[in-house]
């Protein structure tokens, strides 16, 4: 290997590096942009009449139950997340092929090469034996927190929140947002996280240890799409 083949394919690797990191940042950007457009929408506050002890922006619903549903209350998801799945598969083939050809006549002899009759003859033995197995389990449990982002024309609540944890060396976040039927909304104003629908539930973290836990650019390259073996 000569010298500017050797530079060509480093340059190439470190390319395909940059590209899967890049990939990466671009899908938390992606997702960082996409939650701050959801933002909740601040709510028109009516103006005060002077004079008036009822003002409709402070109102305090005697009536009705405290429960979210106007845009920016709070509610509580319950956060009981357990999922597990797993899969197993198995493949086995086997296929032999015999075929044999007696050497041709040609004037009442037998045609001979080399002194031995021409004769054909082919064999052939294939078999493939593969198994694969995956085993999965996610449980997530905790309360958060979150806010009434919008109201939809058919009484859903679009609601959304965050919770930024700093331990030590680290910091943790969680994140969720969906649609809450006001139906699903207990007395004590919470939620369960599985009757969110369109639910998008993230749990991560970064610092020291999220850091230790990461794969390197370099394994990361080895183990993409981008690694033709």
């Amino acid at each position: 290997m000569n010298a500017s083949s050797f530079i060509l394919r480093c340059s190439l690797l470190a390319f395909a590096a940059a590209l899967g990191g890049c990939g990466m940042q671009n899908t938390r950007a992606h997702d960082d942009a996409e939650w701050a457009a959801t933002a909740p929408m601040e709510p028109v506050a009516t103006p005060a009449s002077n004079g008036s002890i009822y003002q409709a922006d402070q109102n305090m619903e005697l009536f009705n139950d405290a429960k979210a549903h106007r845009v920016g209350d709070i509610l509580t998801v319950n956060l009981v997340e357990a999922t597990q799945a797993s899969k197993k598969s198995a493949t086995a083939t086997s296929k032999t092929d015999k075929t044999s050809i007696d050497a041709p006549t040609v004037l009442g002899h037998t045609l001979k090469v080399g002194g031995v009759a021409a004769n054909i003859g082919t064999d052939a033995d294939r078999s493939f034996d593969g198994s694969g197995s995956s085993s999965q389990s996610n449980q997530l449990s905790g309360q958060l927190t979150v806010t009434v982002a919008q109201r939809l024309g058919n009484g859903n609540l679009l609601v959304r929140g965050q919770k930024w944890l700093t331990i030590n060396q680290g910091q943790e976040l969680v994140r969720i947002s969906g649609i809450v039927r006001a139906q699903d909304i207990a007395q004590d104003n919470s939620v369960l996280s599985t009757r969110v629908a369109d639910a998008r539930i993230t749990y991560a973290g970064k610092g020291a240890l999220a850091d230790a836990n990461t794969q390197g650019w370099l394994s990361r390259f080895f183990s993409s799409k981008w690694m033709p073996f």
